[in-house]
């Protein structure tokens, strides 16, 4: 008897933890970066804020990136106004998007690109 209720206990354990893990992959896709995302891969451009008055060239280009490893570790700095500094742009012209995601939480970033005048 105390051998069934070990095995029950063991069976209830696995299917708590395949539980668990399926609820990740349904959830995880949800909070990837971007317009669209893959399951295996995705590599995505999308468009972000456009200075209204249009009078800003778009002569110097920089880039900033946060990376994010397992879901565990994250680092880096895309914030535009920090990657303007950083780079001497004086007038921002475009801010736009870029994020990489390779099976959803083993390897991500999403970046930040600024053009402008300096």
């Amino acid at each position: 008897m105390r051998t069934a209720a070990r095995m029950n206990r063991m069976k209830l354990g696995r299917m708590l933890i395949l539980s668990v893990i399926a609820a990740l992959l349904l959830v995880a896709p949800a909070c990837v970066t971007g317009p669209s995302s893959g399951f295996l891969f995705s590599k995505t451009k999308f468009a972000g804020e456009i200075n209204p008055s249009n009078e800003v060239s778009a002569s110097v280009s920089a880039e900033g990136c946060q990376h994010q490893i397992l879901g565990l570790v994250a680092i880096g700095e895309a914030g535009a106004g920090q990657i303007a500094r950083d780079n001497d742009i004086r007038r921002i012209a475009t801010v736009d998007h870029s994020s990489l995601n390779v099976l959803i939480m083993l390897y991500r970033n999403y970046c930040t690109i600024v053009t402008g005048e300096k």
